[in-house]
């Protein structure tokens, strides 16, 4: 049975918190395993002391689309205290806001993966209370695709945006919790940090296996397996080609109206990916990238989660359309995630030599060989933020 880092905080109650002020940084999706909303929790063990919240890109109910779809400040109608939006026109909280308490609890829904921009919001608050002399407390949650397997290239500095800051692998195996102990040590924010342990949790978990309920945490994020294809499928964002925003299936159906099944099999047939079944299809996205059309493509079935690796798995993918249909495939322009000049696969991606490379066909395997030395260094040094045991 496991007992989430909210679940905890409320049967622990620490005297310390009993007379602070304390905010919240949440969204809909930030509920303990009966499906009570965090900020009721509290309210509940610490009786008036619930000041504010703070919600992330897609706003406090997660109604918000993707890409500067921004969100108000608003007053939560549930307990009449106010909601900052930390995705709209502020993206770093402000001195004002930060008045409001003394502590920032954070309970937030991860997916595990680099270009997350929850994390980002998350380092934005650490840096906001270390200037402003807060703590931030971390009510820790799974990583929905588990704590051991980490994959892809490190995040380099010409890269660095909303959507990746820190030099870190696509998939990095670490909860919230752990994230947030990486960042404020390793990249100097030293904000006064402490982290509400899960018990139960065990690295190889994925969310399947916890037994707790999902509560998607984006508007196109609807099941645990979404997360874990999401490492890979979310380099769609970044082209012409639809990641199946506008279907009842996003990322894990991706497609579009030039793509030829067959000549896409035959170019990835000497590329081992493991854990997953390839299936061609065609869908119809009712909004979008082209929406009302029908876009040829696939839908990813994992089949071994342990074994699956979605990142490899997308790339190939990518680099078979950028070859087979040079005349069709496009890049997406800015503006991305509140950046209006680089190219937003670069900043998905993380290294603006790697679309280069799998545009001139270079072999995949040997790119990854590339990344070990830097990836066995992150696996490493990560292991000095673990809370928890295989």
């Amino acid at each position: 049975m496991i007992s989430l880092g909210i679940e905890q905080l409320v049967k622990l109650r620490p005297e310390w918190l009993l007379k602070k002020r304390l905010g919240l940084l949440c969204n809909q999706a930030s509920t303990d395993s009966k499906l009570t909303h965090s900020r009721d929790l509290i309210n509940k063990a610490f009786p008036g002391r619930l000041t504010c919240l703070f919600s992330p890109q897609h706003g406090f109910f997660s109604e918000k689309q993707d890409n500067m779809e921004e969100s108000d400040h608003m007053k939560d109608k549930t307990s009449g205290i106010p909601v900052f939006s930390l995705y709209g026109k502020e993206r770093r909280p402000t001195r004002e806001m930060f008045e409001h308490l003394d502590v920032l609890l954070v309970d937030i829904v991860d997916v595990g993966t680099r270009i997350y921009t929850f994390l980002y919001t998350l380092a934005y608050c650490m840096e906001a209370a270390a200037t402003f002399k807060k703590k931030v407390v971390i009510l820790d949650r799974p990583n929905p695709l588990g704590g051991t397997a980490v994959e892809g290239n490190l995040l380099k500095p010409d890269c660095s945006s909303f959507v990746g800051l820190y030099p870190i692998p696509m998939r990095h195996g670490l909860t919230f919790g752990e994230l947030a102990l990486l960042i404020n040590s390793r990249f100097g924010i030293n904000a006064d940090l402490e982290v509400i342990p899960m018990a139960g949790w065990r690295r190889e978990m994925i969310f399947r296996d916890t037994g707790l309920p999902w509560v998607f945490p984006s508007p196109n994020m609807p099941t645990p397996e979404t997360a874990l294809v999401y490492p890979g499928q979310v380099i769609w964002e970044g082209t012409n080609v639809s990641e199946g925003r506008g279907t009842t299936l996003p990322f894990e159906l991706f497609g579009a109206p030039f793509i030829d099944h067959e000549r896409v099999f035959t170019q990835i047939k000497n590329i081992p990916l493991p854990g997953c079944v390839l299936r061609p299809l065609v869908f119809t996205p009712v909004s979008n990238k082209w929406a009302g059309e029908g876009c040829s493509g696939f839908q990813i079935h994992i089949t071994d989660p342990l074994k699956f690796l979605p990142y490899r798995t997308s790339l190939a993918l990518l680099q078979a359309i950028m070859v087979l249909f040079p005349n069709n495939f496009e890049f997406k322009h800015p503006p991305y995630e509140y950046e209006y000049e680089r190219l937003p696969l670069d900043l998905i991606l993380g290294d603006v030599s790697l679309k280069k490379a799998l545009a001139r066909g270079e072999d995949l395997l040997d790119m990854e060989k590339e990344w070990q030395r830097d990836l066995e260094e992150f696996k490493e040094g990560r292991k000095n933020v673990f809370l928890y045991n295989g």
